[in-house]
């Protein structure tokens, strides 16, 4: 019994909270390309891009805020050959994000051994330490919680209410909607859809490639394949749970993360469970959230090509 009630303490907290962070910049940039009505399942690619491209930046730089230069720079170099698939040539918007994922899942264990060699050591590149926020750090059990992480946390979290702001309160924010509503119709008072929609992909990739970086250079300080594990999935999964809102997505995140936090200190505190079935729960937690969101109203544009001289 004491064991189960010390597997809910601060520290599944910290460990929610920093768990949270890479699905939040990733669902935060989902956000705007599917309000925009381009369908992004293509997150976990940008993810793998940008993690990788973070390790190199850093460890070419010695800085690892160029570490995050780097990822976006690969998450918005990834997105916008999905945008030039999708809204160019006007592809399947489903096909096109899957074919991302696998490209990058190979693409970033190619690019990795050819950078550093094929070497069993595990790689170290300079890497975010926590920065304590002065005077609240120092609140008895939320400052350790709250104001006790590295800036990327802050960031992702400072992310949700400026998003939302701009999705809902702002011209550019009202825009991006009606593209992904009625792009005609958005297109006939005098905005320009193609260029809406390749603004918010390339922007959702370049997000997602922080998202990446948070994993390499801001927890585990190295990259090996697959190291996202489906996070992007999970981002996506995050914004149909919120219903497109970014309200609602940052709600869902904070539950994955807290699913994934559960299941590591389960692991940590060695209880005779499954291990299989113990790394599922954020998995299944997904699958869940999924079944329980009810019926949910995609953009009504959503996969939907736009072609100007259509009827």
């Amino acid at each position: 019994m004491e064991t189960l009630l010390s597997l809910f303490s601060s520290d599944l907290v910290y460990a929610s909270i920093r768990l949270t962070t890479p699905l939040l910049f990733a669902a935060m940039g989902g956000v705007f390309s599917e309000r925009s009505g381009v369908l992004n399942i293509g997150l976990e690619g940008m993810m793998l891009a940008g993690a990788l491209a973070a390790v190199i930046g850093s460890h070419q730089t010695g800085d690892p805020w160029m570490g995050v230069l780097y990822a976006l720079i690969a998450g918005g170099i990834t997105a916008l050959l999905h945008a030039v698939i999708t809204i160019t040539f006007r592809a399947d918007q489903v096909v096109s994000g899957v074919a991302i994922n696998i490209l990058m899942l190979g693409l970033t264990g190619v690019v990795f051994r050819a950078y550093f060699g094929i070497t069993t050591a595990q790689i170290r590149v300079p890497a975010f330490i926590p920065m304590p926020v002065p005077l609240l750090s120092e609140i008895p059990f939320l400052g350790t919680v709250l104001f006790d992480h590295i800036p990327l946390v802050y960031i992702a979290f400072l992310l949700v209410p400026l998003v939302h702001f701009t999705m809902f309160h702002t011209t550019w924010g009202l825009k991006i909607r009606a593209v992904g509503e009625h792009p005609r119709a958005a297109d006939t008072v005098g905005v320009n859809v193609f260029l809406i929609r390749y603004l918010c992909v390339i922007f959702s990739g370049m997000l997602a490639g922080v998202g990446g970086a948070v994993m390499t250079i801001g927890f585990l300080n190295t990259f090996m394949e697959n190291i996202t594990a489906g996070r992007g999935f999970i981002a996506f999964s995050a914004i149909i749970f919120g219903k497109w809102n970014p309200l609602g997505a940052f709600l869902a995140c904070l539950l994955f993360g807290a699913a994934d936090a559960f299941q590591l200190r389960i692991q940590a505190f060695g209880l005779e469970l499954p291990y299989q079935l113990v790394v599922m729960l954020p998995y299944v937690v997904t699958l869940l959230a999924l079944f329980g969101v009810g019926r949910a109203r995609a953009p009504a544009a959503s996969c939907l090509p736009y072609v100007r001289d259509s009827a």
